[in-house]
């Protein structure tokens, strides 16, 4: 076993890092407050080439592997899981699957557009009656010969404005069940595309979310990714892949709420000394860094697997799940560190404890990743 990281990987952290710190750091609070995209950061990325980290070069991509994906997800979560949410997103959900199971002829025209961060994506599955339970799909596209008439809402989706791509998932034969959906891509301008209000978040409240409407939206047919009833394999593979995204976002959530809060526990003082020097508050410390560092080694593992090409279901589960839950528990240690002064929004462990909860909920929920897990290793 080696848990080196190689000089590459080690470069594209310090650039994610330096990033992170000097520009979205700045202002990271106010755009929580005003619920502002980043749309300044989100170029500058692209520029960096994070928009589009594991596509190939010859479609305007950096070529590079999934842990170092994972390494850059962690950096910029550490300080602004809004902005590495749309990053997660238009690498995991709409490039992958583009170029994983596209035709060429929307390789070229879509996926150079969304690598190169020209525009972004968005994934469209989660529907009012279909967010946990993929299969029942509501939103409809029926076949028209050389095109599909798509009709249906959309929930919960991220980049539900900014994206000028959408890859929407809708059910062409409801008799074929599952084996009768499809994976369309459409176009931001398609008549009768519709975006709805942008919604009210508890947390990552600087990135995008918004339902989508679609009213008799004239699809051609080659924007059907895959073969006719492809659809639902290609959102669940897909998906697959999102995880690690999310477990690596979950990560940087913990992990930055801990830097804050050992930082900070080293500067407080109580009782005539620092309270790092109160065990009460060291051993909080002490668990933290030990749930953060098992998560980072679930999550790193998670994208092993998927650069060399083994089944990364199981492990890309069982990472997000245990990642999401060490968010959680250690942004809410970070705050009750911090104390009163953890309550307050200029210290942003109190931003950091919003942002963790989501990583429970999107790109499956924690109570579907023990689906996942436990039918794999009932398998067994």
């Amino acid at each position: 076993m080696d848990f080196t990281l190689s000089e590459e990987q080690l470069m594209i952290q310090k650039a994610a890092r330096d990033f992170a710190q000097n520009e979205l750091l700045p202002g990271v609070i106010e755009r929580d407050d005003a619920q502002k995209f980043p749309a300044e950061q989100v170029k500058k990325m692209s520029e960096l080439g994070f928009m589009g980290m594991m596509v190939d070069p010859k479609y305007g991509g950096s070529g590079l592997d999934t842990i170092s994906y994972a390494l850059v997800m962690e950096e910029l979560s550490k300080v602004d899981a809004s902005a590495s949410v749309i990053v997660s997103v238009n690498n995991s959900l709409v490039c992958w699957g583009l170029e994983t199971f596209g035709s060429e002829a929307q390789k070229e025209k879509y996926l150079t557009r969304l690598s190169t961060g020209q525009c972004i994506g968005a994934f469209c599955l989660s529907e009012p009656e279909a967010g946990s339970d993929a299969t029942s799909q509501k939103t409809t596209a029926v076949d028209h010969g050389d095109h599909y008439v798509l009709n249906g809402t959309k929930n919960w989706i991220t980049n539900g404005n900014s994206a000028e791509i959408y890859l929407v998932i809708a059910q062409t034969d409801i008799a074929k069940g599952h084996k009768g959906i499809n994976a369309l891509i459409v176009e931001k301008g398609m008549p009768g595309f519709e975006i709805g209000p942008k919604e009210n978040k508890l947390g990552i409240r600087g990135s995008d979310t918004h339902s989508l409407i679609f009213n008799d939206v004239k699809v051609p047919k080659e924007n059907r990714i895959g073969e006719d009833g492809f659809g639902f394999k290609f959102a669940m593979k897909t998906l697959a892949g999102g995880r690690i995204g999310i477990a690596a976002q979950a990560l940087g959530i913990a992990a930055g709420a801990y830097e804050l809060a050992k930082k900070y526990s080293k500067e407080r003082k109580a009782f005539g000394t620092e309270i790092s020097n109160h065990q009460a508050i060291a051993f909080k410390l002490a668990d933290m860094h030990t749930q953060i560092e098992a998560a980072r080694h679930m999550v790193y593992k998670a994208a092993w697997d998927k650069d060399q090409g083994n089944s990364y279901d199981l492990s890309s589960a069982m990472a997000k799940l245990y990642a999401s839950q060490v968010a959680m528990d250690t942004t809410i240690e970070a705050v009750q560190i911090h104390g009163g002064n953890g309550f307050v929004k200029d210290y942003h462990v109190e931003r950091m404890m919003r942002d963790a909860k989501i990583t429970q909920i999107y790109e499956g929920t924690s109570e579907i990743q023990k689906i996942v897990i436990s039918r794999s290793i009932l398998r067994e």
